[in-house]
């Protein structure tokens, strides 16, 4: 698997780090593509798909770092995805080039209850452009700061995503039933516009991804376990 945009993001994140990021399950010997335990590495599995909606990911700090974050899932089946450290008066250039290109209809992804009275909320992307979903990735209260604190943003529309369904997502716990994972937020957002093999796709590679995490962690909780018992 070649480095998408979250993977090129994470080592630029270390290169600047004065300490090492220390994860839980950081004794875990990792593949340095997806992050699972190499005994269960899935990068042999990617298999990228064609999508006509585009998705930008503006993450909190150590987001990038961390194995359990499933924003780069996205990337891993959409190669044209892009992502970029968040920062509150400083964005990057290209960040704010992108969500003024002409190309697509640039949208924040974030809850409509959130999203002021002036604010469009919009249930689907329009026809015409390709959509540009931008999706802030962090803990529910670090997405919050950003979605409050991006003026940069503040003139676009809003699109809110309605999963009745429950969360298969158990890597962190939600605050609440009707906030996701942000690989599941994009699931239901390829389904809305149309791009229905890239939902699946991505579906089938956030199953595998969690089941594989899953079990990791099951197996070094085990692990951990045993060696406690045998120094009782």
């Amino acid at each position: 698997m070649t480095d998408n945009a979250v993977l090129q993001l994470r080592a630029e994140r270390l290169a600047r780090s004065t300490r090492p990021f220390l994860a839980r399950g950081n004794r875990v010997i990792r593949c340095q593509g997806c992050l699972l335990p190499k005994k269960r590495c899935l990068c042999a599995t990617v298999q990228p798909v064609a999508a006509r909606s585009r998705f930008c990911l503006v993450m909190f700090d150590t987001e990038p770092l961390k194995p359990s974050n499933t924003g780069r899932l996205i990337a891993d089946i959409l190669p044209e995805t892009t992502a970029f450290l968040w920062s509150r008066t400083e964005p990057p250039q290209a960040l704010v080039d992108l969500c003024a290109s002409d190309e697509y209809q640039p949208m924040v992804v974030f809850p409509a209850s959130y999203a002021g009275s002036e604010r469009q909320v919009l249930a689907a992307p329009a026809s015409g452009k390709p959509p540009l979903f931008i999706m802030l990735d962090g803990t529910w209260t670090k997405a919050r700061k950003m979605f409050r604190k991006s003026p940069y943003l503040d003139a676009l529309p809003v699109i809110s995503v309605d999963l009745s369904r429950v969360s298969a997502y158990h890597l962190r716990e939600a605050h609440a039933e009707d906030q996701y994972c942000t690989a599941e937020v994009a699931i239901a957002l390829l389904d809305i516009a149309g791009d229905n093999l890239a939902a699946k796709g991505l579906g089938d590679h956030f199953s595998l991804f969690r089941e594989r995490y899953l079990a990791g962690k099951a197996h070094h909780s085990a692990r951990i376990t045993a060696n406690s018992a045998q120094n009782v």
